[in-house]
């Protein structure tokens, strides 16, 4: 897979960076288009970097024109389930205004392939466990509703203009690179394992676990935790699938091992030797009870077999990020 191009918008975040490592890995130039709002300019490591927000859509297809980029992969987006209850309007400008500018500035480019980040929260609260890609899709918040509709917006623009695509529909992302060049760096931080890695290692207060009365086995959240080097490495057998003419694919990419936040904090304790200090709090809106994927379809599509994902593995590779130290020379 010698020798193409492919636009990474958002590849200065958490999870576009680790993507961007293993297209290069790949022989893949991976081109950063990223506004920086969220993003770090240091973790654009392994190919140039644009600095423009999606939304300028002739500039963004002037960058794809300069590169002569054949594939998009789309990971820009507001991402914070919470944060978009409470403001849903930004949440509709950035990630459907930025789809609409993405989607337009690929037919004026002549851009023809799409790998779009999409997430689980598209199924929402569903009725049974594992979810499969043929679950209803029900999103109870907006930020699932805004990766619902770009999965409608690029499946318009496949029936209409021809667009080839791969809908990858994520679970937990978490973890940090093997080799240590990247790691998870959100400001404010909402996902649960830096937070719980946070806690632990005395840089922040309790967790606050939102909610011990679901109807779970220990009464905490359920959620399927993979790998962020996992998810990479499936945007590149998605690109590799693609390019190789194969069908549209929309995907969930997840372990089908559905942990709990209690058996976060126990795992915690048995990479780290710490306890994890955790208060209760109310539950959040728009917060579904499990969340756990049936990832068959990417194993026999793909072949796509995580291979960092046990929970203890995530952890250790999160762990030195999260002490005192690791925390400060990041940040120096």
């Amino acid at each position: 897979m010698d020798g193409p191009v492919v636009i990474v918008t958002g590849g200065a975040g958490y999870i576009g960076s680790h993507a961007c490592k293993a297209l290069a890995a790949a022989g893949v130039l991976p081109v950063t288009v990223d506004n920086l709002s969220t993003g770090h300019a240091d973790a654009v490591k392994w190919g140039p970097l644009e600095r423009l927000d999606l939304r300028q859509s002739d500039a963004l297809a002037a960058v794809m024109r300069r590169y002569r980029a054949g594939t998009v992969m789309h990971f820009a987006a507001s991402a914070y389930v919470g944060e978009s209850v409470i403001d849903p309007a930004l949440y509709y400008d950035n990630n459907l205004g930025g789809m609409i500018a993405l989607l337009r500035a690929c037919r004026v480019a002549g851009v023809g392939r799409v790998v779009f980040s999409s997430s689980c929260a598209t199924y929402g609260s569903p009725d049974a466990m594992p979810i499969t890609e043929d679950t209803p899709q029900r999103p109870i918040n907006p930020y699932g509703r805004t990766k619902l509709m770009g999965e409608q917006m690029i499946r318009d623009h496949a029936a209409a203009y021809g667009l080839r695509y791969a809908m990858l529909r994520y679970f937990n992302a978490a973890g940090a690179d093997p080799a240590g060049d990247l790691s998870e760096r959100h400001d404010p931080e909402t996902h649960l394992i830096p937070l719980a890695l946070l806690a632990t290692s005395g840089q922040r207060g309790a967790l606050q676990v939102f909610g011990t009365d679901y109807d779970t086995p220990d009464g905490t959240c359920v959620r399927d935790y993979i790998h962020v080097a996992d998810l990479a490495r499936a945007h590149v057998l998605a690109l590799r699938h693609l390019l190789g003419g194969g069908d549209n694919l929309a995907l969930n990419l997840g372990t089908g091992a559905g942990l709990s936040i209690l058996d976060i904090a126990a795992a915690i304790r048995r990479v780290t030797g710490q306890d994890m200090p955790w208060t209760a709090a109310p539950r959040r809106a728009g917060d579904p009870p499990a969340l756990v994927a049936d990832a068959s379809r990417a194993r026999q599509v793909l072949g796509f077999v995580p291979e960092h994902s046990a929970i203890d593995t995530i952890l250790a590779h999160a762990w030195p990020h999260f002490t005192k130290r690791g925390h400060d020379e990041l940040c120096a």
